[in-house]
Order: C-alpha cells, then structure tokens, then sequence
C-alpha cells in the first residue's frame, strides 16, 4: 500500500482536488428554488425606468430569463427565445391567460444592454435590471450565481420548471394549450 501511495499519491490528491472543485461549483451555482415552489414577487425598473412587479404577470405563463448583454451562451439562445416568444405569445392556455418572457438584465452598461435587447429584437416589453451585474437584487433574490438561467412559473407563481431547455419548455408550452 506504501508502494501504491507513493507511485500514485499525487495523481488520487490531484484527482480529489478537481472533483472537489467540480461538486462545489455545482453546488455553489444549484438553483435557489425547485420545482413547485412559491416564485418570489419582485420590484424592478424596466429600461425605461418604470416600475414593474412579477405578480403584475399573474394569470400568465412566465419565463423568468437571467441573461448579459456580454454573455456569449446568453446571446446565443436570443433566435430560440424569440421564436418561443412569437410561438406561445397570443395563444389561449388551460388555467393561463398568456405566455410571456420577463428578461433579468445582469448588466453594468444601460447603453450595451439596450443595444443588444435592439440587435436581437427581443420584441417582449418586460426587460429589467438594476445595473449592479450579479448583485442585482432580482439575481440574488433567485440566487442566479451564472447566466443564462431561467424559471417557468405558471399562473399561480409556482415554479414549474428551472434551467428548462428549449425542448423542454416547447413540451410544457404545448401541454398547457387550450384544446
């Protein structure tokens, strides 16, 4: 045994340290909330300084989407939530009234987070942020530690869905629809 930790000690401490690494970013950005829970009600100011309230959106089907106008994988996922946003908005649900997207702008420049909801025409009318990036009282509230990040909450402002893919959220949007 002396042998082995000898010849391998390095390699099994090196191997702990990176997977000790790994849990505890996975634990340090899990999500605040799961399924089923209560979404929490929130006050922000949307881009042109107005007032908005999450539960002004009870009744509707809501993404909540954490997201940064620096934010590569954030930019990426702007066609998806567009044609998500065209696709559902408008459309009768069972027990809902509407689909709609409330965008968490995790930012520091208004200028760069205007531009980029203009350059990918994120036609929704609810952008908010409070420009202090992560600590952003919406982010720390829902415990968003990374971008993008997102909660479907449903009429009720119950979570029934976090970090949904795109998949995911098509399958519980069509489920929902009025027959």
């Amino acid at each position: 045994m002396k042998n082995f930790l000898n010849q391998y000690g390095l390699y099994v401490a090196t191997a702990v340290i990176i997977a000790a690494i790994f849990i505890g970013k996975a634990w340090y950005q899990a999500p605040k909330f799961g399924n089923g829970a209560d979404a929490p009600d929130f006050r922000a100011q949307d881009y042109d300084n107005k007032p908005f309230t999450l539960s002004s959106t009870r009744g509707n089907l809501v993404l909540l989407d954490f997201w940064g106008s620096w934010c590569g994988p954030c930019r990426q996922e702007s066609p998806e939530l567009r044609e998500l946003y065209k696709k559902y908005h408008g459309q009768a649900f069972d027990g809902a009234r509407d689909f709609l997207i409330v965008s968490v702008g995790i930012e520091r420049n208004k200028n760069a987070w205007g531009t980029a909801i203009a350059q990918d025409q994120l036609t929704w009318p609810y952008h908010v942020s409070s420009l202090k990036y992560f600590k952003d009282p919406v982010a720390e509230l829902y415990g968003v530690k990374s971008i993008p990040s997102k909660y479907l909450i449903n009429e009720n402002m119950q979570i029934i869905a976090v970090n949904p893919t795109f998949g995911q959220l098509e399958e519980l949007l069509n489920s929902r629809l009025k027959k």
